[in-house]
This record gives C-alpha cells, sequence and structure tokens, in this order.
C-alpha cells in the first residue's frame, strides 16, 4: 500500500487510538517527544526514519521499502 503523508499520519493516529493509546502513551512508549507526535499526527512533521520506526514499533506496524521498476522510474523523470 502506498502511503501519502497525509494518509500516513492517519494511519498512526487510527492505530494509536484502537490500542487505546493517548497521545502521550504512545510519546512516552516511542522515546519522542509529544511535540514531535503532534505534528506528524497532524501532517505538519517531517520525521526522520530512526522517529517514526520507534513509533511504528511501539503501533506493531512496519515499513516496508519496495524497489520501483525500471519502467516506474523513467515515467517519473
Amino acid at each position: 500500500m502506498k502511503l501519502s503523508p497525509t494518509s500516513f499520519s492517519t494511519t498512526l493516529r487510527e492505530r494509536r487510538k484502537t490500542l487505546g493509546l493517548s497521545q502521550t502513551d504512545l510519546a512516552q512508549l516511542a522515546g519522542v517527544s509529544l511535540h514531535t507526535l503532534i505534528n506528524i499526527e497532524t501532517g505538519k512533521g517531517n520525521p526522520t526514519l530512526q522517529v517514526m520506526s520507534k513509533m511504528l514499533e511501539v503501533l506493531g506496524l512496519e515499513l516496508q521499502v519496495q524497489v520501483r521498476s525500471l519502467e516506474s522510474q523513467s515515467m517519473q523523470s
């Protein structure tokens, strides 16, 4: 599934709520600031892979990187 920054934020927020975690809980468990988490959930943040990885781990989610086909790459040039 390809995620835009907006759908990434929505996915994080919905998963957090499904698990019954407050923003404060997730921030503490992931070792990130509450301000950082709020910015990410509202689509204003630009998290590093390290920050995303910490949050995804707590939420039981994973990030996958996939190599695009050469045809897809040439079409975007």
